[in-house]
């Protein structure tokens, strides 16, 4: 009888702590990103392979039309939006809209900063080094949300990037710095070593010594 006890004493311990853990676990919070520069499969496992080390993740989605990224995280982990696309960005991609939905009901967004009013448009073309049009989503995602600049457009063929921008408030040598951070050379700034690493491996362009 005695031992009868202490084995049912010790089946009911674990089912509380089973009836916790399921608790815990169903208290997740809920991603989505909407991701630039998907163009294959092998594309989908590098993102998926780079966010697997964030430990706890969970119903990975991705859909490589139209570059939605979604899963689920354990809400008292407090994964940060400033972490989720840090961490697209690490995979060599370019994240856009992002959501998330908290586990107590809250929605986080990450919003485009503003721009300034822009006057007296100029257009100039700088030469930026790419590969491929996830090069090409990258370029234009990293100088379009500058403020001061109206509109980006680079081309795969010509490495040209014509933007327009109002002087007064950015000049090209900062455009050229914003491109060199994610990764991309310019005829006159260099991108660092590590983000040039950083690049997918189909993005990366023969450098120049």
């Amino acid at each position: 009888m005695k031992y009868l006890t202490i084995i049912l004493s010790i089946i009911m311990s674990l089912l509380t702590l089973s009836q916790v853990d399921a608790q815990s676990d169903n208290s997740r919070d809920q991603f989505e990103v909407q991701v630039d520069g998907l163009g294959c499969p092998f594309c989908a496992y590098g993102l998926e392979k780079k966010f697997k080390e964030f430990k706890g993740i969970k119903d990975i989605a991705i859909d490589i039309e139209t570059g939605d990224f979604s899963f689920s995280y354990p809400a008292a982990k407090e994964l940060t939006m400033e972490a989720v696309i840090a961490q697209v960005v690490k995979a060599g991609y370019t994240p856009n809209d992002a959501k998330i939905t908290r586990a107590n009901g809250n929605i986080e967004t990450n919003e485009e900063v503003k721009n300034d009013a822009i006057n007296n448009v100029t257009t100039s073309s700088i030469y930026v080094n790419g590969m491929c049009g996830m090069c090409k989503a990258r370029i234009e995602k990293a100088t379009s949300s500058l403020n001061g600049v109206a509109s980006s457009i680079w081309d795969v063929e010509t490495k040209l990037l014509t933007i327009s921008y109002d002087q007064q408030l950015i000049d090209e040598k900062k455009i050229e710095k914003a491109v060199a951070g994610v990764g991309h050379d310019t005829n006159g700034t260099r991108a660092t070593d590590a983000s040039y690493d950083n690049l997918h491996a189909c993005c990366k362009y023969e450098r120049a010594n």
